[in-house]
């Protein structure tokens, strides 16, 4: 049954993920933040989405496929699953971006769009993008938890399917609020990504991609996610303008869409957050991206169904084709960031029994 399923849930992206042909056309109805929620008549299965193993069989075939990707092992999780990174690297002068997903194993939908995005990668269609920007591309690092594979109860957890999907890691560890430790005493998994990513790398960009809850609003209708630059106030100034340079990249290009609406994230400032302690210990501009929506959780106004799928991955392959883009051509070093100044922070619509 699983492998029905998700033959089912192909068909019905296929339209809305042909690159080339990224048309409003085949959208959900209401794409703008209104898709369905674990509220509705939607039902949350955790079965179509991709499982570990068939990422890591994914990655290795379109290694295989594309002579510019190379497969790098990063590291381990707790349960020595293997951490994959994708490189695109054409010449180290080069600026890099990274792009990272599910540091929440219940975070998936961007982890979907950044594998359309690698096979995107290898069509031929990107080779002068790929002569002049360097792309990293971490698309799961908290695989454990994208599993399920932990060391504690996932019972309150309400998703349907062959698995459930926790936030945090096998320890019950929010990978997300490692990043102000010395190295050596993160968790696995963020311990890989500084020592053989950040500390091996010179990045130039991050964008650090996330899921956030259903109910955030922006002008009165529901988003469909949400951005943030580092707000930490020891973070180079410099470096904060460049991230909002990054923001602005994303927001112009989901906003023109049409079916696409952000708001500002209402994030914190501590250094132990990866958007900001990643932008002070290592002067890379970073964007936080919480598309809408999680793919499991304990609390059900969190989970969204699963029609809206389509948008939220089509949302994440526009987002990191935009950038590569801009940061290639050097558009990024114009763009027009005043929008910040206007834009407002979401807001989080009350509930029906509010």
């Amino acid at each position: 049954m699983k492998k029905i399923t998700k033959t089912m849930l192909a068909l019905s992206l296929s339209g809305v993920m042909t690159f080339g042909a990224l048309t409003t056309a085949g959208l959900p109805v209401g794409a703008v933040g209104n898709g369905p929620n674990y509220n509705g008549n939607e039902s949350i299965q955790t079965s179509i989405l991709t499982t570990y193993e068939e990422l890591v069989d994914y990655l290795e075939k379109q290694e295989q496929r594309q002579q510019a990707m190379e497969l790098e092992v990063i590291g381990e999780t707790v349960k020595g699953r293997d951490i994959y990174m994708a490189k695109y690297i054409s010449n180290e002068e080069n600026p890099t971006i990274l792009f990272l997903t599910q540091q929440h194993g219940n975070e998936q939908l961007t982890t979907e769009g950044a594998m359309e995005f690698i096979k995107h990668l290898g069509t031929g269609k990107t080779s002068s993008v790929l002569d002049n920007v360097n792309i990293l591309i971490i698309p799961m690092l908290n695989a454990d938890g994208a599993m399920g594979d932990v060391n504690f109860s996932t019972d309150d957890y309400i998703a349907s399917g062959d698995r459930h999907l926790t936030r945090t890691n096998a320890n019950n560890i929010d990978l997300n609020r490692e990043h102000n430790k010395p190295i050596d005493e993160m968790e696995p998994e963020a311990r890989a990504l500084y020592e053989n990513v950040f500390e091996k790398y010179e990045i130039d960009y991050l964008i650090d991609l996330h899921h956030q809850g259903t109910q955030s609003e922006r002008d009165g209708k529901l988003v469909s996610g949400s951005i943030l630059y580092p707000t930490n106030p020891n973070v180079d100034p410099a470096i904060v303008e460049d991230s909002k340079k990054l923001g602005a990249v994303v927001f112009h290009e989901i906003e023109s869409k049409g079916w696409g609406h952000l708001g500002k994230y209402n994030g914190g400032s501590g250094d132990n957050i990866g958007r900001n302690g990643i932008a002070l210990r290592y002067d890379i501009a970073t964007l936080l991206f919480e598309m809408r929506g999680m793919s499991d959780h304990t609390n059900p106004t969190a989970v969204l169904g699963q029609k809206s799928n389509g948008y939220l991955i089509r949302q994440t392959v526009n987002t990191l084709d935009s950038t590569v883009k801009a940061i290639a051509d050097g558009s990024i070093d114009t763009v027009d960031t005043s929008f910040w100044e206007t834009l407002p922070f979401q807001t989080t619509r009350p509930s029906n029994e509010e």
